[in-house]
C-alpha cells in the first residue's frame, strides 16, 4: 500500500475563522501573528487566557486555555498526581503544568488535514469544549494548592454531584 502525498493549497489561514468568531461574538482578541489569536474569556472562577496556533507542518489548530496557579514547591508532586486524574476523565485534549509561567493549560486540537476548512461551530465547540474543562476541574487544582487537599479527595470534591436546586 503506497500513500499518496496531495499537495493541496489552503484556501484561507483557519486562524482567520477564529477571527471571524471572535468579531461575531464580540469577543475581545489581539492577533499576536498571521498564524496565532489571543484572547481572555472570563468564567465563574478565573479568567482563562486562550489562544489559537495554526501548525500548518501538521495541519492542525491548536487551541490552549491557561489559567495561573502559583505553586508551591511542595504541593507540586500532588498537583502532578491531580493531573493524572484529571486526565483520565477527559475524553478531548488534556491538561499539562507549566512550571516556568506557573500555568495550568489545557490543550486540544483540531485537525485539518488535507486542505479542510475549520467551521464557526467547530471553533465554538472547541472553545467551549475547553472552558467547560477548565470550569469542571478548576476548583480541584485549587484544592491541591491551597487546602491541602490530596489529588483524589480534590476529585471527590469537584465531581461530587448534588439534586435540586436553592
Amino acid at each position: 500500500m503506497s500513500l499518496i502525498q496531495l499537495d493541496l493549497e489552503r484556501q484561507s489561514n483557519p486562524v482567520d475563522m477564529i477571527e471571524f468568531v471572535a468579531a461575531t461574538n464580540d469577543w475581545t482578541f489581539e492577533r499576536s501573528g498571521e498564524d496565532e489569536i489571543a484572547m481572555t474569556v472570563e468564567g465563574s472562577w478565573t479568567d482563562y487566557n486562550v489562544s489559537f496556533s495554526w501548525m500548518e507542518e501538521c495541519e492542525a489548530l491548536h487551541l490552549a486555555c491557561a489559567f495561573d496557579l502559583k505553586i508551591p514547591d511542595i504541593r507540586v508532586n500532588e498537583v502532578i498526581r491531580l493531573l493524572s486524574q484529571v486526565n483520565g476523565q477527559t475524553l478531548m485534549g488534556h491538561f499539562d503544568l507549566w512550571r516556568r509561567e506557573d500555568v495550568v493549560i489545557f490543550r486540544q486540537s483540531l485537525l485539518l488535514a488535507g486542505g479542510a476548512e475549520p467551521t464557526n461551530q467547530q471553533v465554538e465547540v472547541l472553545l467551549s469544549s475547553a472552558l467547560d474543562a477548565c470550569e469542571t476541574y478548576f476548583q480541584a487544582f485549587q484544592f491541591v494548592v491551597w487546602s491541602g487537599l490530596d489529588a483524589k479527595s480534590a476529585m471527590e470534591a469537584v465531581l461530587f454531584e448534588t439534586v435540586g436546586e436553592c
